[in-house]
């Protein structure tokens, strides 16, 4: 096929991602993203036209969406929207989070749920892509609040999921509090101790150490073998990081342990500049512990200036960690960044960068990152959880830890082997792509047209 008929036939399909799926704009930028680094591959791999696997896997196997009514504590009954999309098994089952935030919709499961598919396959191991939620908001709840909804949210996603069938687990404002009223509402529906059906649950009951600080820590292994290719290390590198749930918290606490000074944190109120270095014990106690905002972490810091305007990627930094939310990074705030001498980009949020930002980036010689590279180390050890849980088996955090960093590893050189083999060496947005996406094409041929 030439460059002409591959490019008309990537636009056909997406023209149908366009009309299939109006006002989801993005589920339309990750399938985008994704598609302009087909080109090179299609061009190897003739039988995935034929075969038409772009037609099929852009549309998800099943969709789900739900009532969830739930009462709270004035008596009144309140009526949320739940979801499931499970979108590609062709790995094995279906495996991504559940997002409880106001602002989840379909367009918003569809995309995590599309850029899952990839990352999950980055991980070698055996898991497919699938994503979930509803638009409650849990900050304001008490937790008896929070557990009626997740109860009601758990007695429909029931009927969906198994440890061989889609295998949840957390995401924004879905943490172990949330996955364990989840758990024990599938136990008390199925009359089954099914520890394999939820990842990110309680150590005392089939987690797993270091799923907490998973998606934190292999984002910074992962910046750390970008690094190694520039003959460079984190070592003694300002660090600005968006964000201060569990993927800041502890990319934070995995770059001080190497070296690395992270000077910023975010929510949604604004953002903390801490020069002398974000004090973790303080940062941890805030957030984990009092459910606090950064503006209460700057009160307490000396030293430390909360600012609620702007942004924080005004902030002069040799390396920048998205880890907050979708699109966090537009054109203007990454060209701010290049201005200011920042040399990496790494993604701890899922698509935290626009597609502007990202080109930005790369005109710029920016090292760039793709979250379904990055961040892959969340997922990736919910794949150990589920190891553990089918073995009746736990390890020891320096276990699971190495198993982590060796994956993180492993992705970071299917990116780059990828990248050479499709013509664009040292891309890792393409290699993350290409090394995805292939993995589950070929699976998809093997299986049939189902």
């Amino acid at each position: 096929m030439s460059p002409e008929a591959l490019r008309k036939n990537l636009q056909v399909v997406f023209d149908t991602v366009l009309r299939r799926n109006p006002g989801q704009p993005e589920f339309h930028q990750a399938v985008h993203e994704v598609f302009e680094s087909l080109g090179p591959v299609f061009a190897q791999h003739p039988e995935y036209i034929e075969g038409a696997i772009l037609d099929r896997i852009i549309e998800p196997e099943r969709q789900i969406i739900f009532r969830v009514p739930w009462i709270d504590d004035a008596g009144r009954v309140r009526v949320n929207r739940g979801y499931r999309v499970e979108f590609n098994s062709a790995l094995g089952p279906y495996k991504g989070g559940l997002r409880f935030h106001p602002t989840v919709y379909s367009g918003i499961i569809k995309f995590l749920g599309f850029e899952q598919v990839f990352k999950n396959s980055l991980t070698g191991l055996a898991m497919g892509g699938g994503k979930g939620g509803a638009d409650f908001d849990p900050h304001g709840k008490s937790d008896n609040e929070v557990m009626r909804f997740s109860q009601s949210f758990m007695t429909e996603l029931s009927r969906h999921i198994g440890q061989y069938t889609d295998v949840p687990a957390g995401d924004i404002g879905v943490g172990g509090r949330e996955i364990g009223y989840m758990f024990g509402q599938y136990k008390r529906l199925t009359n089954r101790f099914e520890a394999g059906v939820l990842t990110g649950k309680g150590l005392t009951w089939g987690g797993s150490l270091v799923r907490t600080e998973a998606t934190g820590y292999g984002l910074v292994h992962f910046v750390c073998e970008m690094l190694k290719m520039k003959d460079q290390e984190i070592d003694g590198k300002t660090i600005a990081i968006s964000g201060s749930g569990n993927v800041a918290i502890f990319a934070i606490e995995k770059a001080q342990q190497l070296g690395g000074k992270p000077i910023t944190i975010s929510d949604s109120s604004g953002y903390v500049v801490d020069r002398d270095g974000i004090d973790l014990d303080l940062l941890k106690r805030v957030k984990l512990e009092e459910r606090g905002r950064v503006a209460d972490y700057a009160a307490l810091r000396p030293g430390a200036h909360f600012v609620s305007g702007g942004s924080v990627w005004d902030v002069p930094v040799q390396i920048a960690l998205p880890c907050a939310t979708q699109n966090e990074i537009n054109r203007e705030q990454a060209a701010t960044l290049v201005k200011n001498g920042v040399q990496l980009v790494a993604e701890g949020a899922n698509m935290p960068s626009t597609p502007e930002a990202i080109v930005t980036f790369q005109d710029a010689g920016v090292l760039f990152g793709p979250a379904k590279a990055a961040n892959a180390g969340g997922v990736a050890t919910s794949g150990l959880e589920m190891q553990q849980n089918a073995a009746r088996d736990s390890w020891t955090f320096d276990h699971a830890a190495t198993r982590l960093e060796q994956i993180m590893h492993d992705i970071h050189s299917s990116c780059l082997e990828a990248a050479d083999r499709y013509g664009s060496p040292g891309d890792y947005q393409l290699g993350a792509n290409a090394a995805g996406f292939v993995k589950v094409a070929d699976a998809m041929l093997d299986q049939g047209v189902v």
